[in-house]
């Protein structure tokens, strides 16, 4: 332990510590543009300059150890003034878009900017101007806002392990970007949209669908329908104000019917119908003895990552779409067929914590009823904006129930918005089909992912080892081990995203923190909502959904049925980048 002053006033930290932690410790809060603690720290941006007793010159505070007796001063005229003129350098070559921009309100640069009262610009000159990178069907990058704090190089690296981004280019043109400058639509992006979360202003965001969600729900000709992800319920709460990670499933309901959607279904049906197709198939390899593990496949950019990275493993994956592409498949045969409506007619919109949906109902498989089975995807991020565009206030909503028959869903059905959840629902059914017992312990807490975990379950004379990645990262490391034989499951669960759809890449922006595992505990609370509607769901298993089993009674006959494979499956494909690319690729 050292001891040190900050501000006349005195701190001890553990050796190591930098000042800026340091001074966080006393309450003081030093400026950052890119730093996250844990993830990110390249000293890039400047923004956190301090004074240190007996040296010349200032410095930047997240990299600067703390050494015992130090005397540091974070607010003098002199680091003021140097932090003004930091904040201005990045306006000088910074679009003034504000009104306009994505990010309006919810800017760290804009925020900053503020914060130090900056009025006045005394720097002019030329400015970068590099073209928007809008080809992918997700993502949306726009360099002339990017700040060059890598942060997005970090997440993309350290944690996603997709290596899509770096800094190319020299001097005054550095940008942060694809190799050469390029597309992302020619790189190994997966669309999770962790760059987005990260990024302090608009450099990144997702690909807008709003506008032609209006449009439909404008159109007399269309029946709209919508479902909703299950983490949603969890999320919207908190940009109206509800500590985070409040279920606010009814009001979210009411608002949706106000935006003028003729019907408001729940994604968790899908899920329950993914649990019964899901569990069927892992059945089925454990007769056949394989091919394990049989990975889940409703992460889409888990499945992009298994394709470009392992792709001598797409057999593992499993065959069974994900919740949002089979509620659309149902939507336009099971239900036109019960409401009486031509498929042509239904629109359907799905409301997402993810940015890869997007991409996901763009896949040329995905049209198993004959058309495109989902039409439209919103992020988080974009329903709020409609619910804000409409005048609407959720505190204000009284709560309603979805509509029927696709708005009924069990527990099992609720909890696949946190990591872990998928693997747990499945289980809950796959120990009742190989006991022939009903599970007594519902909560499955030791799949239930930090980083990865693993566990085995013993169902009747069986014993699963079973296994849950958060973050494609943890997978890469989990999945190396098992290629050089160090592990064997027959069941893993990888969702792309830290604590699974709760921090997906189409979520609300949380910028009150630099910290980057405090980020992923904000995403915790959220992941709790969601199993506290778990408890209080009257059924909590997939198989004992009464509308789950009429589904299969009148329309698909059972799971694994012929029409089941032909609505609910599809295959996955190799999608290497190059022809020499290794199978087995380090982080």
């Amino acid at each position: 332990m050292i001891t040190l002053t900050i501000d006349r006033q005195s701190v001890t930290v553990e050796a190591g510590t930098s000042v800026l932690e340091a001074a966080r410790q006393l309450g003081i809060d030093i400026p950052t543009l890119c730093y996250l603690k844990d993830l990110n720290a390249p000293a890039a941006c400047r923004v956190c300059l301090v004074q240190v007793e007996g040296r010349p010159t200032l410095d930047a505070s997240c990299v600067l150890p703390a050494e015992e007796g130090m005397v540091v001063y974070t607010n003098t005229p002199e680091v003021l003034a140097a932090r003004k003129q930091v904040l201005e350098l990045f306006l000088s070559d910074h679009p003034f878009e504000c009104l306009t921009c994505e990010r309006n309100l919810n800017c760290e640069l804009q925020r900053l900017v503020k914060r130090y009262g900056i009025r006045d610009l005394h720097f002019a000159g030329e400015r970068n101007h590099f073209l928007t990178d809008d080809l992918s069907p997700a993502v949306v990058r726009e360099p002339d806002k990017c700040i060059r704090c890598r942060r997005c190089i970090s997440v993309c690296e350290n944690y996603i392990t997709a290596f899509v981004y770096r800094m190319v280019e020299r001097s005054f043109q550095s940008i942060v970007g694809p190799a050469y400058n390029g597309s992302l639509m020619e790189t190994s992006c997966i669309y999770c949209g962790q760059c987005i979360t990260v990024c302090p202003t608009s450099a990144l965001r997702e690909k807008d669908s709003t506008a032609r969600v209006w449009e439909a729900l404008a159109d007399p000709e269309l029946h709209v329908v919508v479902q909703t992800a299950p983490s949603i319920r969890s999320t919207i709460s908190e940009e109206f104000g509800f500590p985070v990670g409040t279920p606010v499933e009814g009001q979210m309901v009411a608002a949706l019917r106000r935006l003028g959607f003729d019907r408001v279904f729940d994604d968790c049906f899908g899920a329950d119908v993914c649990v019964m197709e899901e569990a069927t198939e892992f059945l089925g390899r454990l007769e056949k003895g394989g091919p394990f593990p049989q990975f889940t496949s409703c992460c889409p950019s888990w499945v992009l990552f298994c394709e470009k990275f392992y792709p001598q493993l797409v057999d593992n994956l499993s065959e069974v779409k994900s919740p949002q592409q089979i509620f659309g498949a149902l939507a336009k045969t099971y239900y036109a067929e019960l409401a009486g409506l031509d498929p042509a007619k239904i629109f359907v919109v799905s409301v997402m914590p993810c940015v890869s949906k997007k991409y996901e109902l763009l896949r040329p498989e995905m049209n198993a009823s004959g058309f495109q089975d989902v039409d439209a995807e919103l992020t988080t991020r974009e329903f709020i904006q409609m619910i804000f565009q409409a005048g609407l206030d959720i505190k204000k909503l009284p709560p309603e129930d979805f509509d029927t028959p696709l708005g009924s869903a069990s527990g099992a059905g609720v909890i696949f918005g946190s990591t872990g959840g998928v693997m747990e629902a499945t289980l809950r059914t796959v120990y009742e089909r190989l006991s022939g017992e009903p599970l007594e312990r519902l909560e499955l807490t030791a799949v239930r992912s930090e980083e990865y975990k693993e566990a085995t379950i013993h169902a009747g004379e069986q014993e699963l080892r079973v296994a849950v990645a958060r973050g494609t990262g943890a997978a890469r490391r989990l999945i190396d081990r098992m290629l050089e034989g160090e592990k064997e499951y027959h069941f893993v669960e990888v969702m792309a995203c830290p604590g699974g759809c709760v921090g997906g890449g189409g979520q609300p922006i949380y910028i009150e923190t630099n910290d980057w595992n405090e980020q992923i505990s904000h995403r915790a609370e959220r992941a709790r909502g969601l199993f506290e509607i778990d408890r209080q769901r009257e059924h909590r298993k997939a198989h004992e959904n009464p509308a789950v089993q009429k589904l299969y009674t009148d329309f698909l006959g059972e799971p694994g049925s012929p029409l089941a494979h032909k609505l609910l499956h599809s295959r996955h494909q190799s999608r290497k980048l190059y022809a020499d690319q290794p199978l087995l690729v380090r982080g």
